[in-house]
């Protein structure tokens, strides 16, 4: 397979150049049990992901390696900055890189081209897109549902349906739990009302219910009143 080129050098090439400027050590830390960690700082590579995105991005991704985790969410990176008219074919891209997920910062870093325009053009399919991953049995896919879900669908008109979804995921992967967390933490946040009989329900959950809670006093936008009123979950 011939290797993309891009000002004079293969993506390896690049990469390896970007994480000169990196920090191995710090990223390694954040990301236990993933190999092939090289430190590369966010902003770097999405600038070099807005270049390939500009350039034959379709010969890039049928070439590009998975081996270093930045190789994989750089493939993200760029499907997030190509624009693809037919929304069955942007999302088996999305689907390819869903599947070489190997980290939460892999999973977390993507976003849909055109972000919010894109999801409200295609409310409807987004959602049962993402559900269809809140249902997988792999850590990270259902990872990817309930981020991505997170991003776009806490609102009136999903808030409920969303609620259910993320308390209906049964999988022991620690990923997948702090996702959730994340989430219900979120979604109380925006809709404390609506939420909180929903975090009474999972007092058989203990851990993810102690780790939103967590979240939710760390946060700024929530009262000190709301922040007691959740530590009695804790009980």
């Amino acid at each position: 397979m011939t290797e993309f080129i891009i000002e004079g050098h293969t993506i390896r090439e690049h990469i390896l150049l970007l994480s000169n400027n990196g920090n191995r050590k710090f990223t390694e830390d954040l990301h236990p049990g993933v190999e092939n960690v090289l430190g590369i700082r966010i902003p770097e590579l999405r600038a070099l992901a807005k270049k390939i995105a500009k350039d034959d991005w379709p010969a890039y991704l049928k070439s590009a390696s998975t081996h270093y985790m930045e190789e994989r969410m750089l493939i993200g990176m760029v499907i997030a900055n190509v624009k693809v008219d037919d929304v069955d074919e942007y999302l088996s891209l999305v689907d390819g890189f869903v599947r070489i997920i190997n980290s939460w910062s892999v999973c977390d870093t993507f976003d849909f081209y055109g972000k919010s325009s894109f999801v409200n053009k295609n409310r409807d399919r987004i959602w049962n897109y993402l559900n269809d991953y809140m249902d997988s049995r792999n850590e990270y896919e259902i990872r990817f549902g309930v981020v991505m879900a997170q991003k776009y669908f806490i609102d009136d008109n999903y808030i409920v349906a969303y609620i259910n979804k993320l308390l209906s995921i049964k999988h022991e992967g620690y990923y997948v739990r702090m996702a959730i967390a994340w989430a219900l933490s979120t979604c109380y946040i925006k809709f404390p009302k609506v939420t909180y009989p929903y975090l009474i329900r999972m007092k058989s959950d203990r851990e993810t219910l102690r780790k939103t809670i967590q979240k939710i006093c760390d946060s700024f936008r929530v009262s000190q009143e709301d922040k007691d009123l959740v530590k009695l979950l804790r009980d």
